[in-house]
């Protein structure tokens, strides 16, 4: 079974785009690579349980286990020692990246407080967005009676298009609802 995000990409989007940006070949329209969602968990240095909790509600959000990131420099003042572990992060490609990317889009970001769309201007000038999710409570996934803290998300969407302007294209035909 197919993600119903990328049949709406064959079908709908890629024409559409090839005739936005007069492309010649449907190689050239942009499309997803993959989504990278990063979960930074400072107060692991005190308290490992943390780190557990964290792993377990980005594997329910992702349907992916998360993988360790560890400290690459030690910093005293944070009482921070190399290789720690201060983090969790996940890649999706494929069809999971295709079903994370329409629950974000059509559950998670709608159910945010006092939502307007997200800022245009989180682009990286290579065609690749982020954004920052305060709660990860936004999405139903997530028990709000099982979480031990709340903790915020980064997650980073990774285009092939060659520039801002197509990754922006892209993503709004993909449902991404965009601040005008």
């Amino acid at each position: 079974m197919t993600a119903r995000l990328r049949e709406k990409y064959t079908t709908e989007v890629v024409p559409a785009l090839i005739g936005d940006f007069k492309f010649t070949s449907i190689m050239q329209a942009p499309r997803l690579e993959k989504i990278v969602v990063n979960v930074g968990v400072g107060e692991a240095v005190q308290n490992s349980k943390a780190l557990d909790a964290t792993i377990n509600d980005l594997t329910i959000i992702t349907g992916q286990k998360p993988v360790v990131t560890r400290a690459k420099k030690s910093i005293a003042s944070f009482k921070l020692r190399e290789g720690m572990p201060i983090g969790v992060m996940v890649t999706l490609r494929g069809d999971r990246m295709y079903d994370f990317y329409d629950r974000l889009v059509n559950l998670a970001l709608p159910r945010i407080r006092d939502f307007r769309g997200v800022s245009r201007s989180s682009f990286d000038g290579r065609g690749n967005y982020s954004l920052g999710l305060r709660e990860q409570i936004v999405f139903p996934d997530i028990d709000y009676d099982k979480i031990d803290k709340i903790r915020g998300l980064e997650v980073a969407i990774v285009t092939n298009a060659r520039n801002d302007e197509e990754a922006y294209a892209l993503l709004k035909r993909l449902g991404m609802p965009f601040r005008d």
